[in-house]
Order: C-alpha cells, then sequence, then structure tokens
C-alpha cells in the first residue's frame, strides 16, 4: 500500500490533474504551464528554485520509439510515483490527427520542478524533438540541430546538457539513415569529449537483453558512454505503465513495472554523476559553416542564372546572324527569345506573433536569397548567422547591410520566360550601333563573362575558407554534417587550377573524412530529404 506522505502528495497532484481514463491504474494529465516562444514550446510543472540543481536530459528518436512514454516515466519517477498508487501521470499531450504540423512544435522543453527530494535531489529539463523522424515532413530533420543550437543559446534557454539520449526499441536491428543524419547534427552542437553524455534508452523491452539494438548501435559506429570495463551503457525499458492491471497479466505488468523503475534508478545514478556539456565555441564553428553553405548555394543561382543569361544571348546573336538583312527591310521583324529573371517561388513559413519563426532571409537589391530556411527572428537580439559583425550580409553580391534584407515566404529562383524581340531592341543593345559582327558579339558576351568572373572569385573565396577551418583543427566530421558532399565536390571542381593546389589538397582530405561508410549515409539522407526542396522548386 502507498504511504500516508506519499497519499497526501499525490492527492494535492490529482486535483489539479485532469482524469483522462479511469480503471487502475487512474491515468491523469497533468496541470502543466505551456508557453511558447518563436516556435519553442516550453511546459512547465512545479515552481522553480534558484538553489536547486538541474539536469538537462536531450532525447533523440523517431517516431514510434517510444520517447513520449519514456517521458511521462521519468515524470513519473521525479514525482516518486510507486504501483500500490494505482495512479499514473502524463505530461506529453498526445496530437490527434487533427492537429497539423503547424501547430507541433520543433522542439519542446519539459521543465519538471517541485519534486526534489521524492526520488530526486534534482529538477529535470526533458528537450524532446517530436516532429524528427514524423513520416508527414521529413523536410524537418534537416533543421533540427539549428533550432536547438538556437535555443540552447538564447536568453533564457538551456546553456548545457547532461546527458543525451538516444532513444530505440530494444527489438530494432539497424539505425535508419534518418536517425543517423540527425545524431550527428546534435552531436557536431558539443564538444569532442561529449560520446561519455550519450546514452542508450531502449523502450519496449520484452525483459530480456536488447542484443538486437546494441548490435545495431555497434554497427552504425555510434558512440555512446562505455563503463570502466570498456562495456556500453545503456538503460533498457517497457512501456506499459500506464496499462489497465486486469486478470492474468497483472503479476507480469508489477515485474515490468519494477524493472523499469530499476533501470530508471540505475539512470539516475549515473546521471548524476555525468558532468555537463556546454556548447561553448559551437556556436562561432557552426556559424561559420553555415555561411559558406548559403554562400556555395548563392554561387550556384548565380551561375545557374548565368547559364540562362548565355542561352538568351545565344539566341539573340543567332537571330542576329539569321534576320540581319531581313530585319534591315523590315525594321518591325519580331521573334521569340529565351529571357532571365529571378522569380519569387513560394515556400513553407511563418511568423508567430512579431517574431518570424520559418521563412527566407533575401536581398532585394541584388535578387538573391541568402539563407533559405532561416529558422532566426529579426527580433529578440537574434539575427540570422549570415550576417558579419559589421552587419553586412556574408552571402550576396554586394554584401549589403542588415536593413537592406528582409525575411519573406519566398525565394529567388532564376528562371526564363518568352520575350518578343525586335531589330531595333538588339540594335539598342550594342553601344554605338550594330557597328559590325565583332563589335556586337564582343558586347553580347561581356555581361555573361563579368557575372562569371565574379560568381568565381566568390567560389574560391568559399574554398579557402572552408580549407583554413580544415587547417585550424575544427573539422570533427560529425561537424560536417552542416555541409553537404555535393557542396564540397562543387567547390574541388570549380578550384581545378595550380594556385589553389593546396586549398584542393584540404578539401580533398574534407571529402575522404566525410565518406566514413556510415557518415555517408547520413550525409546522403541529408541530400536526399530537406536539403535539396529548394532545387527542386
Amino acid at each position: 500500500m502507498a504511504t500516508e506522505n506519499s497519499e497526501t502528495f499525490l492527492s494535492s497532484i490529482i486535483k489539479k490533474s485532469q482524469l483522462i481514463q479511469s480503471g487502475s491504474p487512474k491515468i491523469y494529465q497533468l496541470n502543466a504551464v505551456t508557453k511558447i516562444t518563436e516556435g519553442l514550446k516550453t511546459v512547465t510543472v512545479g515552481t522553480k528554485k534558484v538553489n536547486r540543481l538541474n539536469k538537462t536530459i536531450l532525447l533523440l528518436g523517431e517516431t514510434g520509439t517510444g520517447k513520449s512514454a519514456l517521458i511521462n516515466l521519468l515524470v513519473n519517477y521525479a514525482m516518486g510515483v510507486k504501483w500500490e498508487d494505482e495512479v499514473w501521470f502524463k505530461i506529453v499531450e498526445e496530437e490527434t490527427t487533427r492537429q497539423s504540423k503547424s501547430q507541433t512544435s520543433d522542439v519542446i522543453m519539459y521543465q519538471i520542478f517541485g519534486f526534489g527530494g521524492k526520488t530526486l535531489p534534482v529538477s529535470l529539463t526533458l528537450v524532446d524533438t517530436p516532429r524528427y523522424g514524423d513520416n508527414r515532413d521529413d523536410t524537418n530533420d534537416d533543421s533540427i540541430a539549428e533550432r536547438l543550437l538556437k535555443w540552447f543559446t538564447s536568453h533564457g534557454g538551456v546553456h548545457k546538457v547532461d546527458a543525451v539520449g538516444l532513444v530505440l526499441k530494444a527489438s530494432d536491428n539497424r539505425l535508419s539513415d534518418r536517425l543517423r543524419y540527425v545524431f550527428d547534427s546534435v552531436a557536431s552542437l558539443f564538444g569532442a569529449n561529449m560520446e561519455k553524455n550519450i546514452f542508450a534508452l531502449l523502450t519496449h523491452s520484452d525483459g530480456g537483453p536488447p542484443d538486437n539494438a546494441l548490435t545495431a548501435l555497434a554497427d552504425a559506429q555510434i558512440k555512446y558512454a562505455k563503463d570502466e570495463q570498456g562495456d556500453p551503457v545503456y538503460f533498457v525499458f517497457n512501456n506499459r505503465q500506464s496499462d489497465q492491471r486486469t486478470g492474468r497479466y497483472t503479476e507480469a505488468l508489477k515485474n515490468a513495472w519494477d524493472f523499469s523503475e530499476d533501470e530508471m534508478k540505475r539512470f539516475m545514478e549515473v546521471l548524476n554523476v555525468t558532468e555537463a556539456q556546454t556548447l561553448r565555441t559551437t556556436v562561432e564553428v557552426i556559424n561559420q559553416l553555415n555561411q559558406l553553405k548559403e554562400c556555395i548555394i548563392n554561387i550556384q543561382d548565380k551561375l545557374k542564372f548565368i547559364e540562362l543569361k548565355k542561352t538568351q544571348i545565344d539566341q539573340e546573336k543567332a537571330l542576329y546572324i539569321k534576320c540581319e538583312e531581313k530585319m534591315k527591310a523590315n525594321e518591325n521583324y519580331e521573334e521569340d527569345v529565351d529571357e532571365p529573371y529571378k522569380d519569387k517561388v513560394p515556400i513553407e513559413g511563418g511568423r508567430w506573433w512579431f517574431y518570424w519563426v520559418k521563412g527566407a532571409t533575401s536581398c532585394p537589391r541584388c535578387e538573391e536569397t541568402c539563407h533559405y530556411k532561416c529558422e532566426c527572428t529579426f527580433l529578440n537580439g537574434y539575427y540570422c548567422p549570415i550576417f558579419d559583425g559589421r552587419d553586412h550580409c556574408t552571402v550576396c553580391t554586394n554584401k549589403c547591410e542588415r536593413e537592406h534584407h528582409v525575411k519573406e515566404e519566398w525565394i529567388y529562383v532564376p528562371k526564363t520566360r518568352k520575350v518578343r524581340k525586335t531589330y531595333e531592341d538588339i540594335k539598342k543593345k550594342v553601344p554605338g550601333g550594330p557597328g559590325g559582327n565583332g563589335e556586337t558579339f564582343e558586347y553580347f558576351g561581356a555581361d555573361a563573362a563579368g557575372n562569371g568572373e565574379t560568381s568565381g572569385t566568390g567560389t574560391r573565396g568559399a574554398g579557402e575558407k572552408l580549407a583554413a577551418y580544415h587547417q585550424a583543427g575544427e573539422h570533427r566530421p560529425e561537424r560536417l554534417i552542416h555541409f553537404h558532399l555535393k557542396h564540397l565536390d562543387f567547390l574541388i571542381e570549380s578550384m581545378q587550377d595550380e594556385r589553389f593546389a593546396e586549398k584542393v589538397r584540404k578539401l580533398k582530405e574534407m571529402k575522404q573524412r566525410m565518406e566514413g561508410k556510415n557518415l555517408r549515409k547520413a550525409l546522403n539522407y541529408a541530400a536526399t530529404a530537406g536539403g535539396d526542396k529548394k532545387k527542386q522548386k
């Protein structure tokens, strides 16, 4: 039977909670305070005590692995709920089929205060990524790390993590490329010694050894904590705590409860002696990589526009040669040519009150998109990382100031349109009139050549910066998850000149590190999921 003190404590919680299912156990939804700021959701139970030690756990796992049940288990353990109490509390709100993707936050922080001393001497902060691995929206995965980075560095956000829980089913026999990608993305946010803070949390256990999941982790070469004997540190749980206790299954459910409670106790004991990890210089490093990535995407757009411009020039040259005499005799002669232009193509985005949550940062002056899928706001002191210390853009052609940029739900995309041209139209493009074919063709090629030189200079500059980043020792493979292989290939190909031989050598070294068997799978997932959606518009 539950103790009198336990019953009194739980009674006070029950009075503030909502009964959502009768029976044994009775299931209650905790009365939590929910706040959403800039698309980041905070769910708080209890009152924070300034002098109370806090432990932060970041949970990573695909949809269906049992993260929600694990979060509820952590909360009930912190509250000291026992089998004999015949109650179960939920803090995670179940998402209904009617809820749209826009109603679900990418990141949720559960703050568990006021239960210190029941079973834990600390308060808990649980960070969940509920939309990661959602089959309805695989484009969301590549923004998880950026959103976490933003939250970790924001005022009032989490600035350290005590543990990263990699949540898998105990029966899983392989890790998906998606899980590997997000795991590497998040691991890149922390220091090189993060390994000792990463724990395998294995759910849906049948009570036996989780051989399948451990083999899957080993095959994927996931680095996580090991004990003094060099064995992996993992914890095993089932998801049956809220199952109704009826008939012949009651004893089995009791055994499952006790097993998970023992495992949770072990996990908390390890957590209490684990030193937290902070971001330190990571913010600057990741921002530099993101700047380079956006520069390369911008340069590729410029090159595409140049190719379209060359096509237009070739058409006009052919038109000039083919029809010069005919047009001289008939000034009104017309023919269609393909004219390149920058179109504004809608993308998914939106605001939260006065804050931008999703959109693209673009420069109307240069007619270029500088940061696609920008998760930053233009308020609250948090700005897009593409801007340098002088508030100038590091991406657009003219390096315009921040004030000349906009964040909207569209991006610039190079396109062509049919435009009717007359002989008079073409003559106006040639300084001093026709003046002979040589002068005309020289003019036709000048614009494309100038744009090509500008893009070539930008490409070499991006390549040199990335090579310098590599030389500085900030080239841990998992950090390169922010940089697609296709971007690196583009730089190497664009810098094939003996003047840049040393830089190219360093870039090729980076590529070799990125082409490790398992990291390459993660990078390929990044390239085929959300990372390339812009180019498919």
